[in-house]
């Protein structure tokens, strides 16, 4: 299973990209708020029990000062994805990006770009794929849909536009 958390309601937008991904592709997870400046408890305790309710990895969320997928990752042993969010007090999204990306030796954080939630969620499957041969299977097939609808655009390209690579 995989935790999503979020600092306040207000980045529910994003985070829902990760949750919804995870629902296509019949992943159970977790989600709601945990603020790390606003419920301090809230955040320690739901990481540190995070291993014992089945969580595999989680993937925190954060606008502006961006402490939560840190502090997160300092008080579990899982792998911890942050998702740096552009909040309405955000310096264009640098500060939770860099709060995010700068941590001390010792306490690492996967971070995906800013606003990046569905990558997160992938990063996540991915992470649990590397023991379960039909999540990793299920995660093909997506990441083989999108090549299709890559190379279906270059059929539709070729068609009004020919080139001599596309032949």
């Amino acid at each position: 299973m995989i935790g999503i958390i979020m600092g306040s309601q207000s980045d529910l937008p994003i985070m829902e990209q990760a949750a919804n991904f995870l629902k296509s592709l019949d992943i159970p997870y977790e989600l709601t708020v945990v603020s790390a400046h606003r419920t301090p408890e809230r955040m320690f305790d739901y990481a540190k029990t995070a291993k014992e309710r089945g969580l595999k990895v989680i993937i925190a969320g954060a606008g502006g000062a961006a402490h939560l997928p840190g502090m997160v990752a300092s008080c579990t042993t899982l792998p911890v994805i942050g998702v740096p969010i552009l909040s309405s007090n955000s310096i264009d999204g640098w500060d939770s990006v860099l709060s995010i990306l700068q941590m001390p030796g010792g306490i690492p954080v996967a971070t995906v770009a800013l606003n990046g939630a569905l990558n997160a969620g992938i990063l996540a499957v991915k992470i649990l794929g590397t023991g379960n041969q039909k999540i990793a299977e299920d995660l093909q097939k997506y990441q083989d849909a999108l090549k299709d609808k890559v190379l279906g655009t270059v059929d539709d390209i070729k068609a009004k536009h020919p080139n001599q690579y596309d032949k």
